[in-house]
Formats: C-alpha cells, sequence, structure tokens
C-alpha cells in the first residue's frame, strides 16, 4: 500500500471508530433509529478527533500507537467537553464509557493494523 495513502485510511478509521462509539452507545439506550441524534451523539466527538489530527504526533505517524493515544487524548477531552457545554450535564458514567470505548476503537485498530503489518513483514521474508 502507497504511504501517501496512510493518513487518509487512518482518518477514516478514526471517524468510523467515532460513528460505531456513537452508534453502539444509542442502541444500548434504545436511540439507534434517529439519524440526526446519531450525528448530535457525535458531533462533539468528531471535533475532538479533528483536533486531534491536527497535532504533530498524530500527522507524523498517524498509524502509530503514540498517535492513537493523542487522538483518544483529544477526542475523549473535547468531546466530553463540548457535550458538557451544550447539555449541562455529563455524567460521570457516560465520560468512563466514553474513555474506554473510544480508547478500545482508535487505538485497537492500530494495534491490530500494527499486527498485520507485522506479520505480513515475516512472510515476506
Amino acid at each position: 500500500m502507497s504511504h501517501s495513502r496512510i493518513p487518509a485510511l487512518a482518518f477514516a478509521a478514526d471517524v468510523v471508530a467515532v460513528i460505531v462509539f456513537a452508534a453502539v452507545g444509542r442502541a444500548g439506550h434504545d436511540e439507534a433509529s434517529d439519524v440526526l441524534g446519531l450525528l448530535g451523539t457525535m458531533a462533539p466527538f468528531v471535533v475532538g478527533l479533528v483536533a486531534s489530527w491536527a497535532t504533530p504526533i498524530v500527522r507524523a505517524r498517524p498509524a502509530g500507537l503514540r498517535a492513537g493515544a493523542a487522538v483518544v487524548l483529544g477526542t475523549v477531552v473535547i468531546g466530553l467537553a463540548l457535550r458538557f457545554a451544550f447539555t449541562e450535564r455529563l455524567p460521570l458514567s457516560f465520560a468512563v464509557v466514553a474513555t474506554i470505548a473510544l480508547a478500545v476503537l482508535l487505538i485497537g485498530w492500530r494495534g491490530l493494523s500494527i499486527a498485520v503489518a507485522h506479520r505480513a513483514g515475516q512472510r515476506v521474508r
């Protein structure tokens, strides 16, 4: 795969991770069928995600684990802050679940990608 496509694919994977997070969360509260609700749920976290992507750590190696940690931090902190600003409430349980779920999704695909690339590299040799 061309290295020039890695940032675009990594960004797309991060956006998908945030969509999955919001969709699963809404489904857990029987709110899954409302598209506008899904957009409203994910919007603060997408803003955090985009802000994270503006950092040098993420831009340098977007598919790396350090980038994943930076993306999680920015997505969660900014996302939760915006959610609180708009809803004026932020249950601790939601903050904990959001942090864990986003960490699993945003770091998880990176870890899997690294493992697959490592394994593929071993087969080529």
